[in-house]
């Protein structure tokens, strides 16, 4: 039997680099779509073969994408909470996904594995499940709107012809992360925490999410969303396991949340100014404050998918980032 191939965006970053990792270790031969400007010495390291190219750039996906491969996962994608940058952000989650599902579909691809986000269901009462409404369509999170919009662009393809399937994953903890979590696991290592927002969520292991990716592969149905969460916790519940972690002293309390909409809301004027995206944005206030909670028995029953303890992923990734030198 040959070597199935996968065409992977978003390969150089946190979830593209674990997935990329499952794939080559279960003997796939990887493409990873690059920017010229992107860091690939861990592409390089797990084996995959680089290309160069742009999902804004419709021919540069024709020239990376073999014909008829057997899959493209479509993980790239922009997750700035900050209105000044919406006008790219749309562009690479909404036209950027138009033109990697087009050309799947024009390359004959066996199976397209789109990653969305819990995001597209907006702000519920109660916990998302697949059957929630796409809240996000409407939302004044450009995130969220913007990854709502993407989907549409996945299922008008499918429409057209295209075998596709959705992974919506909620908060993802684990190796390869040098921007998400692991900014929390750094800020309570130097003892830089200011506080603890009082919102909470689900949290999955980046491992377990991207071999639920693989599983979409094989056994998702066409056009189907799966949720991808796991142990629901506060992050006062994530900073506290973070703390036992690093031996450091955590607040013991949320801060409040009319102080964080503050401080936001002066990041915000600041940055017009500097141009530079902050640490604190309103719309991330707006998140970090709310329950996002989800459920992913579809996805357990489906697809096999594991959840994992929340201490187990929050362990990997503090180990992974001293290994690379990242915690001193």
């Amino acid at each position: 039997m040959s070597q199935p191939t996968a065409f992977v965006t978003g390969g150089t970053g946190f979830l593209g680099l674990n997935l990329v990792e499952q794939l080559c270790s279960c003997g796939w031969r990887v493409i990873a779509l690059h920017r010229p400007v992107s860091d690939t010495r861990w592409l390089l390291k797990l084996g995959a073969e680089l290309a160069e190219g742009d999902i804004l750039d419709p021919e540069s996906l024709r020239r990376a994408l073999p014909e008829r491969a057997e899959a493209v996962f479509h993980v790239a994608g922009n997750t700035r909470l900050w209105s000044p940058g919406n006008a790219r952000q749309t562009r690479e989650n909404v036209l950027g996904t138009r033109n990697v599902a087009e050309t799947a579909l024009a390359r004959g691809v066996k199976r397209m594995v789109h990653t969305s986000t819990v995001a597209v269901y907006g702000f519920q009462e109660g916990r998302v499940t697949e059957e929630s409404l796409h809240l996000g369509r409407s939302s004044w999170i450009n995130y969220f709107r913007s990854k709502a919009l993407a989907e549409d662009e996945v299922r008008s393809a499918i429409e057209r012809g295209l075998d596709a399937v959705i992974v919506n994953p909620a908060n993802i903890v684990g190796p390869y992360d040098t921007g998400n979590w692991s900014r929390l696991i750094t800020l309570i290592h130097e003892r830089r925490l200011p506080g603890v927002p009082s919102g909470s969520g689900s949290f999955a292991h980046s491992l377990e999410v991207a071999r639920a990716h693989l599983a979409a592969f094989e056994h998702g149905r066409r056009g189907e969303n799966y949720l991808l969460g796991g142990v629901d916790a506060s992050y006062l519940e994530v900073a506290h396991l973070i703390g036992e972690l690093t031996g450091r002293k955590v607040p013991r309390r949320a801060a409040p949340d009319v102080l964080l909409r503050v401080v936001a809301r002066f990041n915000h004027l600041r940055s017009l100014l500097t141009r530079s995206e902050p640490d604190l944005s309103p719309e991330a206030v707006a998140l970090v404050t709310r329950r996002v909670h989800c459920s992913s028995d579809k996805a357990v029953r489906e697809l096999g998918y594991r959840p994992l303890a929340l201490r187990t992923m929050l362990e990997d990734c503090h180990r992974w980032m001293v290994e690379t030198g990242r915690l001193s």
